[in-house]
């Protein structure tokens, strides 16, 4: 193995976790759900792997669950528009930096990791609010 490929081996190994883009995973899908990815629509199937920058979209009838790298759970009711702005994640240190932002419908969460680690960590925004996660469990609803 040459030098140069042992710097790049050992540079890569060194990049965190959001590095490699993966964020989170779909986990249940019902109804009309997708993502939006850099102005095209991905179907929201079990499976799907997230990155920041996306939007989790539902229909009227539509339903999306999602779990995080660091085990922060979302569930995305009907009618929802929700942006995954920002998250980095260290796995070995547990620490890293969580922002969403709700633009309307109701999003269920579960927080993980980031959260735990350091509780103003996570930031959930809104039209008119900014949410600093502290608990663990919680309900947001903004009106369209």
């Amino acid at each position: 193995m040459s030098i140069r490929s042992i710097v790049i081996f050992l540079l890569v190994a060194c990049l965190p976790a959001t590095a490699f883009s993966e964020i989170a995973r779909v986990k249940k899908v019902s109804g009309d759900a997708h993502i939006e990815r850099e102005g095209k629509r991905v179907d929201a199937k079990p499976g799907v792997t997230l990155e920041q920058k996306d939007v989790l979209v539902t229909g009227a009838n539509g339903r999306l669950s999602v779990t995080f790298i660091d085990n922060t759970r979302f569930s995305a009711g009907p009618d929802s528009r929700v942006s995954l702005e920002k998250f980095e994640f260290d796995s070995t240190t547990h620490r890293g930096a969580f922002e969403s932002r709700v633009e309307w419908g109701s999003l269920a969460v579960v927080s993980g990791q980031i959260a735990k680690e350091k509780p103003d960590s996570m930031k959930l925004f809104t039209p008119e609010s900014i949410l600093g996660v502290r608990g663990t469990r919680f309900i947001v609803k903004v009106a369209k």
